[in-house]
């Protein structure tokens, strides 16, 4: 159901190498670029933009909302938290299971403060 999703910037330029990076390490291109956009397309055709906001206020991260990205495994999900933590995103919860249940996730903040976590769900031994 979901089709894309898009996250405001402030500075489109640095939003984009932090985002070529991170979402690089699961496949993500550039699919749209445009004055106040860029776009991310993976594999399974769901999309990923940054945008400067159209009524040129200041972009802010909303409170409680997060992006999740599917990283299929626990190998990926570290790789995609270290690529944020070394573009300059902040750590938010190290990759580790969460809960009681098959989640494993790793949790940052994007240049913009935006959060994300890079998840797979593991089998239950």
């Amino acid at each position: 159901m979901l089709d894309y999703v898009t996250v405001g910037t402030n500075n489109l330029k640095n939003a984009g190498e932090f985002y070529d990076a991170v979402l690089g390490v699961l496949g993500a291109k550039r699919s749209l670029e445009g004055e106040r956009i860029t776009k991310w397309s993976g594999k399974s055709g769901a999309s990923i933009a940054v945008i400067t906001p159209f009524d040129k206020s200041l972009a802010t991260a909303g409170n409680g909302t997060m992006l999740s990205l599917n990283a299929g495994n626990p190998e990926t999900v570290r790789a995609v938290h270290a690529k944020a933590i070394e573009m300059g995103g902040k750590d938010d919860g190290t990759p580790g299971p969460r809960g009681t249940g098959n989640f494993y996730g790793g949790y940052f903040h994007d240049l913009d403060g935006n959060k994300l976590v890079a998840f797979c769900m593991q089998e239950i031994k």
